[in-house]
């Protein structure tokens, strides 16, 4: 056999390893599960690719009140009947999967794993995001040791305990709430005069003897000794003046950052680094569409990350039959 020949062999050995489905989906929160769903009801191939476990942050949430349907629900139960709604209809599942990088410019998709090659006719973008980070001394060097951005996984810890909740918006006021079952004493510190949640949600803390409220004010540093977290230093930002709050705990929920780094430099973002889509969920590469909180979008809540993905995999499906009846009329 000639070295031509031989070459040809294995490219076609190695061909024949990379398993190839119609659409893969990258990322396993609710805009993920609901385009698995929507993917594999369409009768295509449907693969979604999670770094951790399927249901995202509603894994990481205790009570959801929103999401029609449903008078109270935790996260976890709408992330599981969700996920399992996808199976039955055959959505297959990669959990615990690493990506070392993806060709969204190829025809088809090259995505590279650290559990093999794998290529896809079109991609589904619903990486969500991650919690931003404050950025002040003692933040890293306490994280796992009093600063937290998980309330449901690590309130427990803080048991009669003095919290401390950085933050005004939706996730930090109930989250303060849920560390009340706790905590002795929950102390919301807020660089604003007044809380942007929601107003039933802010009338549950104002009225919970537990909580309390800093107004006007940043965290400038964190502080502690070998055994985790004993204050925070505090400047208000009307006054300059310095201050600091004796506490066991820092929960940090100050906003969200797009999980984006795998796309940079091959799909438009905008300046807050949000993936750009038309109304159809598009994005400016061909066969390559975005949904949930990784998207620029108005709202970001659950219902509307799952109403992305419903949106991007019906889309992606008269995509994918386009390229399939292009490659038809050609033979």
């Amino acid at each position: 056999m000639s070295s031509v020949q031989i070459e040809k062999e294995v490219q076609k050995e190695n061909s024949q390893t990379v398993k190839e489905y119609d659409l893969a989906i990258i990322g396993g929160g609710p805009a993920g599960l609901s385009a698995a769903l929507y993917g594999a009801r369409g009768n295509i191939s449907t693969l979604v690719i999670e770094q951790g476990l399927p249901g995202g942050e509603l894994n990481n949430t205790e009570e959801v009140e929103n999401y029609p349907g449903f008078d109270h629900v935790t996260g976890p139960q709408i992330a599981e009947s969700m996920l399992n709604h996808a199976k039955r209809f055959g959505a297959e599942f990669k959990d615990l999967t690493t990506i070392y990088s993806i060709d969204l410019k190829a025809n088809p998709k090259l995505i590279k794993t650290d559990q093999g090659d794998l290529k896809a006719k079109a991609i589904v973008i619903s990486t969500g995001s991650e919690h931003r980070k404050l950025g002040v001394p003692g933040e890293k060097e306490y994280a796992g040791k009093g600063v937290s951005y998980c309330a449901v996984c690590d309130g427990a810890f803080f048991k009669n305990k003095v919290v401390v909740v950085v933050g005004g918006g939706n996730a930090a006021v109930e989250e303060g709430n849920f560390v009340t079952r706790f905590a002795s004493k929950v102390i919301l510190v807020h660089r604003r005069d007044s809380l942007r949640a929601e107003k039933i949600i802010q009338q549950r803390a104002l009225n919970n003897p537990k909580m309390s409220f800093v107004w006007d004010t940043a965290i400038e540093s964190i502080e502690g000794d070998v055994m985790g977290v004993t204050k925070v230093i505090t400047k208000n930002l009307k006054t300059g003046e310095a201050g600091e709050i004796a506490c066991d705990g820092v929960f940090i929920y100050v906003g969200l950052e797009p999980n984006v780094g795998l796309f940079k430099g091959q799909i438009d973002l905008d300046e807050g680094n949000r993936i750009i889509t038309n109304e159809k969920l598009e994005t400016n590469i061909p066969g390559v569409f975005a949904g949930g909180d990784v998207r620029v979008t108005p709202l970001r809540q659950a219902v509307t990350a799952a109403a992305d993905g419903s949106l991007a995999a019906t889309i992606a499906i008269s995509y994918i039959e386009g390229l399939e009846s292009a490659h038809t009329e050609v033979y």
